[in-house]
């Protein structure tokens, strides 16, 4: 082939191993030398599993002639070099959760969403970096060590799948996983110049057997969900992770795709909240999209989502006084240091809630999330930013809890949207003063299909390639 296999999408390296242009084996020995001649520096990767990979991408050749001989068809990522997080299980592994003392928490099974890459035949090639406890917007900590953003050193490449959209940004698999409890996969996205979906809570099975038992807010929260390159990557991506488990009882056989879904329809553009200062930048990219959307028939109109700052504070207050009861002491004795000044930053800009006030405020969520779905089927697709600031200084969150209180304003986008439990999706719309911009769109819960086909939209319009975008010194 002319191009190096690196840099294909996992759609065409699919393609292009089933028409036997390429090998598994070819594509694989591609990425991992991409991933020897990058990630050193980078850190995207906090393992790398050449030997494995290699092994299952001769297999997967094999498998490929008997098949091929008898007329069966392939996996649908059959060949395509992926990568995993390093907070969820492959089996034999360690899960480490970028956590010094979990060194040794090998996984005996994989979790559901690895075992289905597995059975589309994608190869793993190595574990995206994480903050300790995943409990950062910064991908850092004292195991794996620090991922860099391939634009800036200085910045965040966004956490906590800052590894996983590092390694995507810079041709090191054009696939990675990643998890979202608070805006962990669409801002590192964001901030590399990628595609990052949150999916529906219930939509792609959470589960790991290392770790059984997940808090309240998790369960109500964090899902599961790809950083890919392309829009039709992470379509393609979402088809294979969503497969079914009784492991997790809130996966729901949802249709991923329904007949209105490229239907353009109306837009809510939200991009004036007077509680927080609202970048210039984060504008832009907003009223471009806008304008992207409005030209392929969308109607776009300017509307705040129902009952905005509250739903917004309520995440992190319930995820906090959720962690107090089940999870604070353990991580104060097992975190790194940057991951326990973070949790005292947090733990003091957080009132402490009796039982009375947490289970008002679930209550209230429920109400909250009725209105919400109100205004998501008045407004099929919302348009606002990832956050209203740029992506953070490094270590942003160790300057002192007033700091971390205006962090918590400028996340307030992405910290709505997973309170209710709704998908969202981080889309990039160019380059602005050297980083990557680029926009969030939300949808009423199972309408991934809606975010998808408005998200090509910008897209196309954009003609954004992060592979063509990133400094020499990568390249």
């Amino acid at each position: 082939m002319n191009t190096e296999p690196w840099r294909l999408g996992a759609a065409e390296l699919a393609a292009a191993i089933r028409d036997r242009r390429l090998s598994a084996r070819e594509a694989t020995d591609s990425v991992l030398a991409r991933i020897a001649a990058v990630n050193p520096q980078l850190n995207a990767l906090a393992t790398v599993l050449a030997d494995d990979a290699r092994a299952a991408a001769d297999a997967a050749d094999a498998h490929q002639a008997l098949a091929q001989a008898r007329g069966e068809p392939l996996g649908p990522l059959h060949g395509v070099p992926v990568t995993i997080k390093v907070n969820v299980d492959v089996a034999g592994q360690p899960t480490t959760d970028g956590v010094v003392a979990l060194k040794d928490n090998v996984a005996t099974e994989d979790s559901p969403l690895v075992r289905s890459l597995h059975d589309a035949g994608a190869i793993l090639v190595g574990r995206n970096n994480a903050p300790a406890f995943s409990l950062r917007w910064f991908t850092d900590n004292a195991f794996h060590g620090r991922t860099l953003n391939p634009f800036d050193a200085q910045v965040t490449p966004g956490g906590s799948s800052g590894g996983a959209a590092a390694a995507v940004a810079t041709g090191l698999g054009p696939i990675a996983h990643g998890n979202d409890y608070g805006g962990s996969i669409r801002y590192p996205a964001w901030a590399c110049g990628v595609v990052g979906l949150r999916t529906t809570v219930g939509r792609i099975p959470s589960y790991k057997a290392s770790a059984p038992n997940r808090i309240v807010t998790n369960q109500l929260m964090s899902v599961q969900g790809p950083l890919t390159r392309s829009v039709r990557d992470a379509r393609l991506a979402l088809q294979v992770m969503a497969q079914g488990t009784p492991l997790d009882p809130q996966w729901t056989p949802a249709p991923l795709e329904q007949p209105d879904a490229a239907r353009p329809g109306r837009v809510a553009l939200f991009t004036g909240w007077k509680g927080s200062r609202v970048d210039r930048c984060v504008l832009a990219a907003c009223e471009q999209a806008a304008r992207w959307l409005e030209a392929a028939g969308f109607t776009v109109e300017e509307a705040e989502p129902p009952h905005f700052a509250e739903v917004s504070a309520m995440q992190f207050q319930l995820v906090m006084n959720d962690m107090r009861r089940g999870g604070v002491a353990f991580m104060r004795e097992h975190g790194d240091e940057a991951l326990r000044r973070a949790l005292e930053h947090y733990l003091t800009v957080t009132p402490e809630w009796d039982r009375d006030q947490i289970l008002e405020a679930l209550t209230r969520r429920f109400n909250i999330a009725r209105d919400w779905a109100v205004f998501l089927e008045r407004f099929p697709v919302l348009l606002m930013p990832n956050s209203w600031e740029r992506p953070l200084p490094i270590d942003d969150d160790q300057a002192s809890p007033e700091r971390v209180q205006q962090i918590l304003l400028a996340q307030s986008p992405l910290l709505s949207t997973a309170v209710l439990g709704l998908p969202g999706l981080s889309v990039p719309t160019g380059r602005s003063e050297g980083l990557p911009a680029g926009v969030q769109l939300v949808a009423n819960k199972f309408r991934e299909d809606r975010l998808l086909a408005a998200g090509e939209v910008i897209e196309h319009a954009a003609g954004w390639d992060v592979l063509e975008q990133l400094p020499s010194r990568w390249l």
